[in-house]
C-alpha cells in the first residue's frame, strides 16, 4: 500500500486523483511560469509499444465533453473519450534519487510496455 495522501476528494466527475505531492508541483509549475489560466489535462491516445500511451500536460482551453475537478486549486481536465480509460487513476509526482516525475497508477491497465509510457 502506498504511503501517498491523496487530495480531499472522494467524488470525482472524471474518476482521476491527484495525489497533494502532484498537485503541489502543479502549482510551482503554473507560478513559475507566471500562469493562473491553465490547468491539468490527462489524456488517453493510441500510440506507444502496448497501444495505448499517456498525455499529460497544461491546458488551456475547454473541450465539448471535458469533465473537470479541482484539487486544492488544481483543476484536472479529462476528455470524455479517456474516461473509461482513466477512471480510478492516481497521478503522482515522485522526486527521488531514482525517479523523478508524473506518475500514473492506472488499475484499468491490463499489461504496459518495459519503457511504462504505454499501456494496454
Amino acid at each position: 500500500m502506498s504511503d501517498t495522501t491523496l487530495t480531499t476528494e472522494t467524488s470525482t466527475a472524471h474518476g482521476v486523483t491527484l495525489t497533494d505531492a502532484a498537485a503541489t508541483k502543479v502549482k510551482n509549475l503554473l507560478e513559475q511560469e507566471g500562469r493562473d489560466d491553465l490547468r491539468l489535462r490527462v489524456a488517453v491516445q493510441p500510440g506507444g509499444c502496448s497501444g495505448l500511451i499517456y498525455q499529460l500536460y497544461f491546458d488551456e482551453r475547454y473541450l465539448d465533453g471535458d469533465e473537470t475537478v479541482d484539487f486544492d486549486g488544481v483543476e484536472v481536465i479529462v476528455d470524455n473519450m479517456s474516461v473509461p480509460y482513466l477512471d480510478g487513476a492516481a497521478i503522482d509526482f515522485k522526486d527521488t534519487i531514482s525517479e523523478q516525475g508524473f506518475t500514473i497508477d492506472n488499475p484499468n491497465a491490463a499489461g504496459s510496455c518495459a519503457c511504462g509510457d504505454s499501456f494496454h
